[in-house]
């Protein structure tokens, strides 16, 4: 997907995309510093068709409790963690996930219904960088 939206679409400048296939502590480096932030991932809630699109605010998943390992440490716990250590940590973290059958095993490919949602899960992000771009707009009129 980093790959589909790094080269194949037209992004402003000041849009980075970066692949990070990691959890936990080194999630705060990806984080730190930026303002807004859209994660593109797979979920199972087992709820959903594979291959289905959700799309929420950070704040809508659970934080860690009872650590065991730092493996375990999840979005929403590096973040405040990250705060908790006075870094800046962006304002505004949403989800973009698509449904898959099986978190389980690794591959060196997509599964199917995951390879459909792609091209859909590409303008889902066209349109959240519009939707924030047009808050930066207005947030900035505001000052």
């Amino acid at each position: 997907m980093a790959a589909r939206l790094g080269n194949g679409l037209h992004l402003p400048d000041e849009v980075e995309v970066l692949a990070a296939a990691t959890a936990g502590f080194a999630l705060m480096e990806y984080l730190a510093g930026r303002e807004r932030v859209l994660i593109v991932d797979t979920i199972r809630t087992g709820r959903a068709t594979p291959g289905s699109l959700h799309r929420f605010p950070i704040d809508k998943l659970a934080p860690t409790h009872r650590l065991t390992t730092s493996h375990q440490i999840n979005l929403p716990t590096a973040l405040e963690f990250g705060r908790r250590l006075g870094l800046t940590m962006p304002k505004a973290v949403d989800v973009l996930a698509v449904e898959a059958d099986d978190l389980e095993t690794l591959r060196e490919s997509l599964t199917p219904p995951v390879a459909g949602a792609v091209e859909i899960a590409a303008l889902e992000v066209r349109k959240w960088l519009h939707q924030n771009r047009s808050k930066e707009v207005s947030d900035g009129a505001k000052r």
